[in-house]
């Protein structure tokens, strides 16, 4: 009997979960059948709009009005960037205050996490004009700056939550043994953090890669990424659903692509101590 309750609970579990991975994933599924048709059909019914032809019409529009390319190795720069620039500060940052706490630690951890919920349109006047005066205004430089400050609190929080696992006596012995600070972060710390770190680094990729307000804001043409190449078709004449639907599966597809091949790394550093 309780094998059977047992085996019943998981069907019920399996099925709520594909049916709610299926309702996530279905608006990515339609704006894929959608970037396949015309303007005209793509506003169609939904039933006339599934049964009419298939054409590549909209991708072509797309690389003919757009530079994809330009604008795809802009989102690559500003999404490793600023991940790159994260890492080297939240790691130090992660370390002292995982292994050499103070009394106010936990408070900062919960100030730095509080900024996540400031509004950003709070502050996009100061940094625009602060971005004009210093002439980083529309530079990748000044975007990958943005970036990193608004992800750094999670990227410090992960790192912290992940060095938190990892025996503090491994360090002391390092240090017994004659390793440096530097050493001892490189080759001790890191090593074992690994699962953590590519996680963190995966997350702030997608993050980074995923944001609009900033991208739309403090750019406009040099430095603007995947988000703005989808927000070009958005005009005053009204939405292109079709050439839309194309260009945001454009801008789409490698960040799935690469979630999709790094999913078990993903998982397996989300399970190594950043979820409790």
């Amino acid at each position: 009997m309780a094998r059977a309750v047992t085996t019943r609970r998981k069907a019920i579990n399996t099925a709520i979960a594909w049916a709610v991975g299926l309702l996530i994933f279905f608006p990515i599924l339609w704006i894929f059948l959608m970037s396949f048709k015309s303007e005209g059909d793509a506003i169609k019914a939904p039933l006339d709009m599934l049964s009419a032809p298939w054409t590549l019409e909209s991708y072509g529009v797309v690389q003919e009005r757009s530079d994809y390319f330009k604008h795809f190795s802009n989102s690559v720069l500003l999404s490793f960037g600023s991940t790159l620039l994260g890492l080297i500060i939240a790691v130090p940052a992660a370390w002292a205050m995982a292994f050499v706490p103070s009394k106010r630690t936990k408070d900062v951890l919960m100030w730095m996490l509080s900024t996540k919920m400031l509004p950003a349109v709070g502050v996009l006047y100061p940094i625009y004009l602060l971005f004009i005066s210093l002439g980083i205004l529309d530079s990748q430089l000044g975007l990958i700056v943005v970036l990193m400050l608004i992800n750094l609190p999670i990227i410090i929080w992960m790192l912290y939550t992940y060095f938190k696992e990892i025996p503090g006596e491994i360090l002391e012995a390092a240090r017994m043994d004659g390793a440096s600070l530097r050493d001892e972060v490189l080759y001790v710390l890191t090593p074992m953090a690994i699962p953590g770190m590519a996680s963190t680094v995966l997350l702030n990729v997608i993050l980074a890669w995923n944001e609009a307000f900033w991208t739309l804001k403090l750019t406009a043409a040099n430095a603007a990424p995947l988000t703005a190449f989808i927000a070009s078709y958005s005009s005053p004449e009204g939405l292109f659903y079709a050439k839309l639907s194309a260009a945001s599966v454009m801008a789409i597809a490698p960040i799935l692509i690469m979630g999709w091949f790094s999913q078990k790394q993903l998982v397996r550093g989300l399970t190594f101590g950043a979820v409790k």
